[in-house]
C-alpha cells in the first residue's frame, strides 16, 4: 500500500486540528469575543501556520469564527434577541421538515432512526454530552434530508451553524439530553405513523422546547467582554 500523499496528510492534521478548536471553544477555553491568534496556536499545536489559517476557514464556515477584516479573527458571539429570532426560524422549518418526512420515510430509514435513538440513549446513560450533541445533528440532518427540499436543508443548516457555540455550551446541563431523546422519538413516533400535522407540532415543540433549556442557562454576552 502506497504511504499517504502530502495532501492527505495535510487535510487530516486540518481535521484534527479543527476538531481541538471546536472543543477548546466549546468547554469554554476561548470564550464568545476572544481573538484568536494564530501564532500561539500554531505554538501550541506543534505545527505551522497553514493548517492552524485552514481550521480557521472551516470554523468560520461553521459559524463558530468571525473574521474581521484588519482586525483578526474572533469567537463567534450571540446576542439573546439574535438568538431567540434564530431559533423561532429553526421550529418553522424543522415543523415544516417534518411534515414533509412523512412522505418519504423507508424501511431503512426507519432502521437509521432507530439506531441514531438507541445511541442517543447510550449517551445520556454515559453522561456523554459530545457524543450526544453529535447524533443529535445526525437526527435533525436526516429529517431535514427527508424532507427532499435542498433550501429547507440549507436554510436549516445556516441556523444551526450559527447556534452550535450557545447550544453546545448547555447540553450537559442535568436531564437536557435525556428530555431531548424523548421529543426526538415522539418526532419519529409521529413521521413513522404517516401523521402529519401531529410530526409538524412535535418538530415545533422540541425546538422550542430545546429554546427553554437554553434560556434557563443562558448569560447574555457584556459589551466589550
Amino acid at each position: 500500500m502506497p504511504p499517504p500523499s502530502s495532501s492527505t496528510r495535510g487535510s487530516a492534521l486540518s481535521d484534527a486540528i479543527v476538531n481541538e478548536l471546536k472543543q477548546l471553544i466549546y468547554t469554554g477555553e476561548f470564550k464568545p469575543g476572544e481573538r484568536l491568534n494564530e501564532a500561539a496556536l500554531a505554538l501550541r499545536m506543534g505545527t505551522s501556520r497553514g493548517p492552524i489559517r485552514e481550521a480557521i476557514k472551516v470554523l468560520a464556515g461553521l459559524g463558530i469564527v468571525n473574521a474581521v477584516t484588519n482586525r483578526g479573527v474572533y469567537v463567534r458571539q450571540l446576542s439573546l434577541r439574535e438568538m431567540l429570532e434564530i431559533y423561532e426560524m429553526r421550529a418553522l422549518v424543522f415543523g415544516y421538515a417534518a411534515e414533509r418526512a412523512c412522505e418519504h420515510l423507508t424501511e431503512e430509514h426507519k432502521k437509521q432512526f432507530e439506531a441514531l435513538l438507541a445511541a442517543m440513549d447510550a449517551a445520556c446513560d454515559a453522561e456523554d454530552g459530545t457524543l450526544y450533541y453529535e447524533l443529535n445533528l445526525q437526527f435533525h440532518a436526516l429529517i431535514l434530508t427527508l424532507s427532499n427540499n435542498r433550501r429547507a436543508y440549507q436554510a436549516y443548516d445556516d441556523y444551526v451553524k450559527e447556534l452550535h457555540l450557545v447550544r453546545r455550551k448547555y447540553f450537559n446541563a442535568p436531564g437536557n439530553m435525556r428530555r431531548s431523546n424523548i421529543e426526538h422519538r415522539a418526532i419519529f413516533d409521529a413521521v413513522a405513523a404517516a401523521n402529519r400535522s401531529r410530526a409538524r407540532a412535535a418538530a415545533e415543540r422540541h425546538v422550542l422546547a430545546g429554546r427553554a433549556r437554553l434560556l434557563s442557562n443562558f448569560e447574555e454576552p457584556q459589551p466589550g467582554a
